[in-house]
């Protein structure tokens, strides 16, 4: 029976359970023994984490082999037009190469609390709010392709990981499920 424990992980915590520098990690909020992060969370984003303890579940949710699907509530600089959208949706060249394409929406903007430390305002220029779904995983992908096609990320929070979803977690919140 795998342990699978679904994380809303809170801005500025790493996801990893020691820091030598002291910043917070899962240690301040998981103490359940042998379980370890499916993927990256970056400290500067926030939302669903997954941990497990079952290296093949492990594994099919992070090798880009197996394509699994991840939600992302992206907050961006700017309103991205129906060519920004198309580009995400074509796939965009990055320095790594051309992304996968992806599944991206205008959203109205989530119920969730306000990030702590809050996003930078700018009164004159607008922010819109993506869903975007990804089946790759490349480091800082989010960020860099919204960058690529002129809108930067603001806020970057994870809500679905395969079938799982943030639902019913509130920021620092575990809840450990039993797999079989």
């Amino acid at each position: 029976m795998a342990r699978v424990v679904l994380f809303h992980k809170p801005w500025g915590v790493l996801p990893q359970f020691t820091d030598p520098e002291g910043r917070p990690t899962l240690a301040d909020y998981i103490a359940i023994p042998g379980v370890y992060p499916a993927g990256r969370l970056d400290r500067d984003s926030e939302g669903l984490l997954v941990l497990t303890d079952d290296g093949r579940l492990n594994a099919r949710l992070t090798q880009p082999k197996h394509k699994t699907s991840k939600t992302y509530w992206v907050q961006v600089e700017g309103e991205p037009d129906d060519a920004a959208l198309h580009a995400l949706r074509e796939g965009v060249e990055l320095k790594d190469g051309l992304t996968r394409p992806a599944q991206v929406e205008r959203m109205d903007p989530p119920d969730i609390p306000e990030r702590d430390p809050p996003v930078r305002f700018r009164r004159h220029i607008p922010t819109r709010w993506l869903a975007l779904t990804l089946r790759e995983g490349r480091n800082r992908q989010v960020r860099r392709m919204t960058a690529a096609v002129g809108h930067p990320t603001l806020r970057l929070v994870r809500y679905r990981v395969a079938s799982w979803t943030l639902d019913g977690l509130a920021r620092g919140e575990f809840r450990t499920l039993e797999t079989g």
